[in-house]
């Protein structure tokens, strides 16, 4: 079976470059005092989620590179039941799938509250910023149809 790639509706850093910059200043600035594999997870979580082919293989890619085993990468949309992560790491992702989906609206009382168990305020708020930037990016990889394994 084939299967085509629909084409890149356009080039976003060429179209928008000052946008461009600012998301990359904003993503900087959001992970600065993260780990960077729990960086990844949130990143490769959000992006499943969104179904943002574009930043999986980008974010994949990176938590290899940063360490992460193959086997935490390919149980990462069953984290719940994997028992591979952290109970720090578990909140992040909890917190990521409020955050991305935003049931009924909001992010339930009890799932921030896990977050802040696991995190300092600084870093707490360094981790919601991370989420809101790679729903940001993957918007725009969904819209523009950012094609997976170019730059």
């Amino acid at each position: 079976m084939t299967m085509t790639q629909p084409a890149q509706r356009m080039n976003f850093t060429k179209a928008a470059p000052k946008v461009f910059k600012a998301m990359i200043a904003l993503h900087a600035a959001a992970t600065a005092d993260l780990d960077p594999t729990l960086v990844e997870l949130v990143q490769i979580r959000a992006s499943q989620l969104n179904h943002c082919a574009y930043c999986l293989d980008m974010h994949t890619r990176d938590a290899r590179a940063a360490g992460e085993s193959e086997e935490r990468i390919h149980l990462l949309s069953a984290w719940r039941e994997a028992g591979l992560y952290t109970e720090k790491e578990r909140a992040a992702l909890d917190l990521t799938e409020a955050v991305t989906v935003l049931t009924d609206g909001f992010v339930p009382d009890a799932v921030y509250e896990r977050a802040a168990r696991h995190f300092g305020e600084e870093e707490l708020a360094h981790l919601i910023a991370l989420i809101f930037t790679i729903n940001s990016w993957n918007r725009i990889a969904v819209t523009t149809r950012k094609v997976p394994g170019t730059q």
